[in-house]
C-alpha cells in the first residue's frame, strides 16, 4: 500500500502562498533542491490541483532550458519519471508525459490509487491537499518553513481539520528553512 505525502514549503506564519498568490519567498537553494530530489525519488505519484500542475509542468521540458545546473537537471529526470495525475474541472488537457486528468477529487479512488501503489504518492498544493486531509487519506506531512512572515494568504493547513501527529524527522537548512515532518495518527 502506497503512502500519501503532503510536504511544501510555507512561510514561517503559515501560508503555501501569500495574499498575492505568490511564493517566490520559498524558492529552494542548490542544498534543499538537492535534498527534495533525493526525498521524492521514491514518489511513484504526484497528484496536484490545477495550480500546482501549472506551476510543476516547467519541468517536463527543463531539461532543454540551456546551462541548467545538474542538481536542476536531475531534478528534472526525476519529475519526469513519476507518473502524474490532474484534478481539474477547468484544465482542457495536460501536457506532460504520464500524466492523466481527472475531473473531481473522488476520495474512494484515492483510496483505491493507495491500495494499488506500492511506491509512495505526494500530494501538493493546499486545496486539493485540503480535500485528502478532510478525507483522512493523509499519512504523512512535511512542512519545509522558510525564514519569512508574509502576513495573509492560501493556508498550509485548512480550517476544521484537526490531525494529531508525531513527529518523524527536523532538520535544518543553510539558508534557514526548517524541515518539521510527522506522521499523521489515524
Amino acid at each position: 500500500m502506497g503512502k500519501l505525502t503532503y510536504s511544501m514549503a510555507t512561510s514561517l506564519d503559515g501560508y503555501a502562498v501569500d495574499a498575492d498568490g505568490k511564493f517566490d519567498w520559498a524558492e529552494p537553494d542548490e542544498e534543499l533542491h538537492t535534498h527534495f530530489t533525493e526525498v521524492t525519488k521514491s514518489v511513484s505519484t504526484y497528484l496536484y490541483g490545477r495550480r500546482m500542475y501549472e506551476t510543476m509542468v516547467y519541468w517536463e521540458t527543463a531539461h532543454t532550458i540551456p546551462d541548467q545546473p545538474e542538481f536542476v537537471l536531475e531534478w528534472a529526470r526525476v519529475w519526469r519519471a513519476a507518473d502524474k495525475v490532474v484534478y481539474s474541472s477547468t484544465l482542457e488537457q495536460v501536457s506532460s508525459e504520464r500524466t492523466r486528468l481527472e475531473r473531481e477529487f473522488d476520495p474512494d479512488a484515492l483510496r483505491d490509487l493507495k491500495a494499488a501503489t506500492e511506491g509512495e504518492l505526494t500530494i501538493e498544493g493546499p486545496t486539493l491537499a485540503a480535500a485528502a486531509l478532510r478525507a483522512g487519506l493523509v499519512d504523512e506531512i512535511g512542512q519545509y518553513l522558510a525564514p519569512v512572515v508574509v502576513g495573509g494568504g492560501t493556508p498550509f493547513f485548512p480550517d476544521g481539520v484537526r490531525l494529531d501527529l508525531r513527529l518523524l524527522e527536523q532538520r535544518r537548512f543553510g539558508n534557514g528553512v526548517v524541515l518539521v515532518r510527522y506522521a499523521v495518527q489515524h
